[in-house]
């Protein structure tokens, strides 16, 4: 299987991104996924998470109401649309299946004015 990121970039304080994970090579519906971000001398935490079904989500303290995580199951995708981002935002952006154990490459948010 493999996990691709994209959509990451630089944006200033209260702007807004949308990130996208693009997944193939397993049967995605069938599996959870989950968002991760690590900022620089930090570990990786988790941002967000999702049912196979879409009909579950969950959200840590720090992104609660700001963030929200979707998926496509047509398009084998997940999307993160990340908004009132704030310079802690800042840090790289994985996408992950659980179960599976398959990480994306990354991709990088940066807030910062």
């Amino acid at each position: 299987g493999q996990l691709v990121e994209s959509g990451g970039g630089l944006v200033h304080p209260g702007g807004s991104l949308r990130l996208s994970c693009a997944a193939s090579g397993f049967p995605f519906s069938s599996y959870a996924m989950t968002w991760y971000r690590q900022a620089p001398g930090k570990e990786r935490e988790l941002v967000a998470d999702i049912t196979g079904s879409g009909g579950v989500t969950n959200y840590a303290d720090s992104v609660k109401g700001r963030f929200t995580i979707s998926r496509d199951n047509a398009k084998n995708t997940v999307y993160l649309q990340m908004n009132s981002l704030k310079p802690a935002d800042t840090a790289v952006y994985y996408c992950h299946t659980l179960l599976l154990g398959y990480w994306g490459q990354g991709t990088q948010v940066t807030v910062s004015s």
